[in-house]
């Protein structure tokens, strides 16, 4: 609900502050008084665009800021989070706009900075105004579909879980098609890959072996001669082993005449074991780089042909084990994957025709719900002076989605025998705004902002139709907040406050003022627009009565 709209320096208006409460609001006064002027500045507060002209002559800027008490479940609330602003649940939305008079502007919502766009989004949510060229609420077929459900109660789960499901198998689908189809175009690849990986049987390490083979064979070519004149000199009987073990043979027997005879021989016995050894290495080590042509020939062809292959994939060679498993998977896959399509086929056929049978059972509920629509909006227009007037649900297909198969739009046909068309196409003027007021009144509460702002509802009419008008303004607001800029005293004596709007001139400046009427000026103010600018007796009379049977 608004609670409260303070405007500075906006066109005729110098300082002003209004609070609202629930129920209906009545805003009067004569014509060219200023009465569009507070709607311009709510709706700049509303993110309508800035306009330079709204500040008034001679200010630097205009500033407009608004209050609104919502209860802690008001979808404003989740729309500030979302952004990243501060605001607590249950407490008072502030909205501030600033114009400069150069042309730039400022937004905040609880005094942190805000786009227009934010502010847009949130007016949606908080304020419905229906005017002369109003392009919104009502007149926006995009929401006639959720107006009707909410007025039907109907309940659109079980067909939106359906349409999730099946939208959920259908990409699914679809990203296993692309999948298949992809590896469908390199199967002849694929076959002949894994084929070449099958025959080329590469084993993890196998690289680093045989390039440690071939450097062992290699070495054995260019080492061979030392080795066997190293041989030459340890073997044989003239060998120096040879000679050392019967050094120590002769030693040994005489070791026991003398200590130093003892060691010696100790030391002998330790180069014997230590040349042995020697020996056995320098044998190891002729046997394991003995030069073999053939055993190079082979090493060398396979690590060429490893490495070749490694190139084409552009793998390591060490990765080619792997690449193998994994190509040889996806040629499995192509092969397995036919059958996942036809399976998944088969679950999106029994979803589908789930999803069938809850669209067609939301469209049967909403042509019900139309024709009870269709008949309480019918039973509204006469009162209104909308008699010959016709209105009439309209549904055409759409595409499927979680709301169902249907398109939902409102039409009216204004005379008899002419053509049902959209609302904002048929209509005009206040014939337009009694049309949405037999709606809003037909639809009650359902899915309408918390305030209701109506401009000059009763342009052309008045009498029994301005008083039908007010009757439903009035039974509108019971719930709620309902603002209405009117030229009716009809209308005017129904509102539970009543705010006049008045233009003053002092032969220099223009200025707006507004005041919020106690009964007695009330019953001025209306016999004021019963009578024009003389007020009679009489007037006051009949602004007593109607007060009185509203």
């Amino acid at each position: 609900m608004l609670t409260r709209l303070s405007i500075r320096d906006v066109v005729l208006i110098e300082t002003l502050d209004l609070e609202f409460g629930p129920g209906l609001g009545v805003l009067t006064g004569e014509t060219g008084a200023g009465k569009s002027i507070l709607l311009d500045a709510l709706g700049l507060a509303l993110g309508a665009r800035a306009d330079s002209g709204l500040v008034r002559a001679g200010q630097a800027q205009a500033v407009v800021s608004v209050s609104f008490d919502l209860p802690p479940d008001h979808p404003a609330h989740r729309l500030v989070a979302e952004n990243g602003l501060e605001g607590e649940p249950g407490e008072p939305l502030l909205v501030r706009r600033i114009v400069k008079a150069d042309g730039g502007s400022r937004a905040s919502v609880n005094d942190q900075a805000a786009s227009a766009g934010l502010l847009r989004e949130l007016g949606a949510l908080l304020v419905e105004i229906h005017g002369q060229h109003d392009d919104r609420g009502l007149l926006n077929p995009r929401g006639h579909r959720a107006l009707l459900d909410a007025f039907g109660r109907i309940d659109t789960a079980p067909a939106a879980a359906a349409w999730r499901t099946l939208s959920a198998l259908e990409e699914r689908l679809a990203a296993l098609r692309a999948d298949f189809d992809a590896a469908e175009r390199d199967r002849e690849w694929l076959e002949h890959a894994v084929a070449e990986l099958k025959r080329l049987a590469p084993e993890p390490g196998e690289e680093e072996s045989l390039a440690s083979l071939r450097a062992s064979i290699q070495a054995g070519a260019r080492l061979g001669e030392d080795l066997a004149a190293i041989d030459a000199l340890l073997q044989g009987s003239d060998g120096g082993l040879s000679q050392l073990r019967q050094a120590a043979r002769r030693l040994d027997r005489i070791a026991a005449e003398h200590p130093l005879l003892g060691e010696a021989l100790s030391a002998l016995d330790r180069a014997v074991i230590e040349g042995a050894e020697a020996e056995d290495r320098l044998e190891r080590a002729r046997e394991a780089l003995s030069f073999d042509p053939q055993r190079l020939e082979e090493a060398e062809a396979r690590l060429f042909e490893l490495r070749g292959v490694a190139r084409k994939h552009r793998v390591e060679a060490d990765a080619l084990p792997a690449l193998a498993a994994e190509l040889a998977a996806r040629l499995d896959a192509i092969d397995a994957g036919g059958d996942r399509i036809a399976a998944l086929e088969r679950e999106i056929a029994a979803a589908r025709a789930d999803y069938d049978r809850h669209a067609d059972a939301l469209a049967a509920a909403r042509r019900a719900a139309a024709a009870r629509l269709d008949a309480a909006v019918a039973g509204e227009l006469a009162p209104l002076k909308l008699d010959a007037a016709r209105f009439r649900t309209a549904f055409s297909p759409a595409e499927p989605s979680a709301a169902g198969r249907d398109r939902v739009e409102f039409e009216i046909s204004t005379n008899p025998g002419a053509p049902f068309g959209a609302l904002s196409k048929i209509a005009s003027g206040g014939e337009l705004s009694r049309f949405i007021l037999a709606l809003k009144v037909a639809l009650a509460e359902e899915g309408g902002a918390g305030t209701m702002i109506f401009d000059e509802i009763d342009r052309g009419v008045g009498g029994a139709v301005a008083s039908a008008i007010g009757e439903r303004l009035h039974r509108l607001a019971g719930n709620g907040q309902v603002l209405v800029v009117t030229h009716s005293p009809q209308v005017a004596a129904r509102g539970a406050r009543h705010l006049l709007i008045e233009k003053s001139h002092d032969g220099l400046v223009s200025r707006t003022s507004v005041t919020a009427l106690d009964a007695a000026r009330r019953r001025e103010e209306i016999a004021r627009m019963l009578s024009g600018a003389e007020i009679t007796d009489e007037a006051r009379a009949q602004a007593g009565r109607l007060m009185e049977a509203a």
